[in-house]
């Protein structure tokens, strides 16, 4: 059974270091990924990107964290443009795989209306529950379309062959999830925000903890990570310029 792995950049983010690695200074430049998975039995995007109320607005469409952050985002990088650089039309995918729902792994959720949409119970628990100190991270402009949406909780498993499974990854928020894929080079795990770069895992080094949830997840989701790794699992880091600098763009498969 043949599954291709294709990465796409939907724009760039500068941000504060110490967001990123607790104790530090300055700032860094960081890619804003996406996945496109295609298998025999469907399709899967893993993250959608910014909105297109981002592209237009620039930081000022982030309301408060206008201060932390500034964007680089320019037309044709939004999600249905990188899609259709795979031939693949963006109302038409199967699946919708949201890792968690900050703006800039979400945002572009309504550029994909058709799919069904899969989130975890805790994640989706804690973004609708406004009114409350964490909600106040989400906005649900983003991400709240009307999908017909799989709250998942824990493992699952997209086609029910374990080829692409979302994996819990608690810490970074309530609900962070990952997705593991077997490709034919072997599984590719696509960390999303359970693990920024790639010093983070290897030096256990969390973020400041104003940008995490629970640290004792989030060390606990590295573990798991690292344990992957350990087993012959590639990891893809959540906004490592670096190591993106690396990894072949769409059209051309990353496996």
């Amino acid at each position: 059974m043949s599954v291709r792995l294709y990465a796409m950049t939907c724009g760039w983010l500068t941000m504060p270091m110490p967001m990123l690695m607790h104790g530090t200074e300055g700032k860094l430049k960081i890619p804003v990924p996406a996945y496109f998975i295609r298998h025999p039995k469907g399709t899967v995007v893993f993250d959608s990107g910014m909105s297109m109320k981002v592209q237009q607005q620039g930081a000022k469409a982030l309301g408060a964290l206008e201060a932390y952050f500034d964007v680089h985002y320019e037309p044709n990088e939004e999600i249905s443009a990188r899609l259709a650089e795979v031939d693949m039309d963006a109302s038409k995918i199967d699946f919708l795989v949201s890792s968690h729902l900050h703006f800039d792994h979400c945002g572009g959720n309504a550029l994909i209306p058709n799919a069904r949409w899969i989130v975890q119970k805790n994640e989706w628990a804690a973004a609708s529950n406004r009114g409350t100190p964490v909600s106040k991270q989400y906005n649900p402009a983003d991400f709240d379309h009307g999908h017909d949406r799989i709250e998942a909780d824990g493992e699952y498993d997209i086609f029910g062959d374990q080829s692409v499974r979302c994996i819990p990854t608690h810490g970074h928020t309530p609900g962070h999830q990952s997705l593991i894929v077997e490709t034919g080079s072997g599984p590719i795990v696509l960390c999303g925000d359970a693990c920024y770069l790639r010093k983070t895992i290897e030096e256990m080094w969390l973020p400041a903890r104003s940008v995490v949830h629970d640290e004792t997840l989030m060390r606990a989701s590295l573990e798991r990570l690292k344990s992957l790794q350990q087993g012959g699992a590639r990891l893809m880091y959540g906004h490592d310029p670096e190591f993106w600098a690396d990894i072949p763009q769409a059209p051309i498969a990353v496996a």
